[in-house]
């Protein structure tokens, strides 16, 4: 049976669409796990800068004038990028009474905008070993800077938070301090996923020239680094003894001028090709005998495959 389309139908299938989009939307984001790894920071520019990172927060005797870093001297910037999703709907299936079964398609609208994020944050921290931080090395470099004196004068010591054998790399784990207000990754958010549809043929080039309706989802956002010192990623073996050489490295980080940084690291972050050996490392065996277990959570992550 023919349907006899009107701006009140198309409101309502509108109407539809949109709930159905934003139920999933707000099912998934109960799901993602990116905020165990990342800070999420809005944005009300076309994008952030944060000259704090290379600051680590801490407190010095006060003997004469007080010590100012010069913060802008990282000056390390995340540009917000805009990303889109759209579908069409063919003007004739509106007409034919089939718009309903167009449903499970916003519903999967939804619980993509949802898990974008989770993207951008871990396809970043796989990035980490070939993409710059605030302070011109690669995330996970075996160089960084730091610097003898508290104000970031002197010469610098080179700090490695990356362990790669010189033959035969494995699959990369991370170990990462979670403890903090301050994640080892930022998610910075411009706006939220918005859907919109364009479905007035009088109004629209495209309804008019194509016979069809037009949803799609908008989202400006962008993932960025934080601190590199509270993160670390090996391509060791996942055994006691590499993980135990990370755990140690991260608690020797100091800032520029000595101070201890406290680094804890709190979460395993593996592929799941490593879940094995890392619920074995981390979970205490029927002796007893397992003396790094209990140490860190363990996250399995799909997105590292």
């Amino acid at each position: 049976m023919a349907v006899t389309i009107t701006p009140a139908l198309l409101a309502a299938l509108f109407k539809g669409y949109r709930a159905e989009y934003q139920k999933a939307l707000d099912a998934a984001l109960q799901e993602t796990q990116w905020k165990k790894v990342a800070t999420l920071v809005p944005s009300g520019t076309a994008g952030n800068i944060y000259p704090w990172l290379g600051q680590f927060p801490g407190l010095r005797e006060w003997i004469g004038e007080r010590l100012l870093k010069n913060m802008a001297a990282h000056g390390y910037t995340i540009e917000n990028k805009k990303y889109e999703g759209t579908v069409t709907i063919g003007r004739t299936l509106v007409e034919d009474d089939q718009a309903g079964v167009f449903l499970p398609m916003f519903n999967e609208m939804g619980r993509a905008a949802a898990y974008h994020p989770e993207s951008l944050v871990f396809e970043l921290l796989k990035a980490g070993l070939t993409t710059e931080c605030y302070d011109g090395q690669n995330y996970f470099d075996t160089e960084h800077p730091v610097y003898p004196n508290v104000d970031g004068t002197g010469t610098a010591a080179l700090v490695s938070n990356l362990d790669v054998p010189g033959s035969n790399p494995g699959p990369t784990w991370f170990l990462l301090d979670t403890s903090r207000a301050i994640k080892p990754l930022i998610f910075q958010e411009r706006t939220k996923p918005e859907i919109t549809s364009k479905t007035d043929p009088n109004n629209s080039d495209h309804v008019f020239t194509h016979d069809e309706f037009v949803h799609g989802v908008r989202y400006r956002c962008n993932a960025g680094f934080g601190f590199w010192q509270m993160a670390y990623a090996s391509r060791q073996p996942l055994t006691g003894e590499f993980y135990g050489k990370a755990r140690a490295a991260m608690q020797s980080f100091v800032a520029d001028g000595g101070r201890p940084m406290k680094i804890k690291p709190t979460l395993l972050v593996v592929p799941p090709q490593l879940e094995a050996q890392a619920r074995k490392l981390l979970v205490k065996d029927e002796n007893g005998g397992n003396e790094w277990a209990g140490t860190a959570e363990l996250f399995v992550c799909d997105e590292l495959v």
